[in-house]
């Protein structure tokens, strides 16, 4: 699938097509473990594909400037330092 055709498609499509494609994978993998099938260039090429779809999403949910990640980030972020700092000032005082 190509990703100008991913990028169009909405979020309720995307997820649609993410589970359709999931779906798809699981069947195609059953298959070639029962010896049904060797179509190992279409499994690798349905990955890639659900990869692309999860990464559009992914893209657009940073997008969509929700800051719940970005607040996340920032406050998780100088935790390790302070606790190093205290660290560092316990074993001055020795």
């Amino acid at each position: 699938m190509n990703v100008d055709k991913i990028r169009n498609l909405t979020d309720v499509e995307l997820n649609h097509q993410q589970h359709e494609m999931a779906d798809q994978l699981f069947k195609m993998k059953f298959q070639l473990k029962m010896g049904q099938t060797e179509s190992l260039k279409k499994i690798r090429e349905l990955k890639k594909d659900i990869a692309r779809v999860q990464t559009v999403m992914r893209q657009k949910q940073l997008a969509g400037g929700n800051g719940a990640t970005a607040k996340a980030a920032a406050v998780s972020a100088p935790a390790p330092a302070k606790k190093a700092a205290k660290k560092k000032a316990a074993t001055e005082k020795r």
